[in-house]
């Protein structure tokens, strides 16, 4: 479940215009969050590839509980990505300053998924609201 909270919570700053258009008063809380949010996606950026792994490593649940078992992969993949985007600045400062190939490699793969980003934030929401339901799923089983 925390997955799915942390995935929507991360998916709501990572579209701040969508918000906007539904609740105008946001701005301010948008701004306070601003100053954190490379820090905050370094974070998730790392807590995706992590979850990412743990997927892979817990492969065996694909027989026993496949539905859980993509949504836990599929949820990753979007919070390493959208942790990626929003946290590209910090990753570039911290572990790419001194190799120029991977610093290439990192700002063209930034530059095409930056257009998808926010419908990359809008399946973030989504799949987090379903991670949360599948987690209630999972622990009825």
């Amino acid at each position: 479940m925390i997955w799915g909270i942390t995935l929507i919570l991360l998916s709501l700053i990572a579209v701040p215009s969508l918000i906007l258009s539904k609740k105008p008063n946001a701005k301010e809380l948008l701004e306070k969050v601003e100053p954190y949010q490379g820090w905050i996606g370094l974070v998730f950026c790392f807590w995706g590839v992590w979850g990412i792994i743990t997927a892979v490593l817990n492969i065996g649940w694909l027989t026993s509980f496949p539905i859980w078992w993509v949504t836990l992969l599929a949820g990753n993949i979007v919070s390493a990505t959208l942790g990626f985007m929003l946290g590209f600045g910090l990753i570039n400062k911290f572990f790419l300053s001194k190799n120029e190939a991977a610093k290439a490699k990192a700002e063209e793969l930034r530059t095409k998924i930056a257009p998808k980003q926010g419908k990359l934030g809008i399946l973030g929401l989504i799949v987090g609201a379903w991670m949360i339901v599948a987690s209630f799923m999972f622990m009825a089983t």
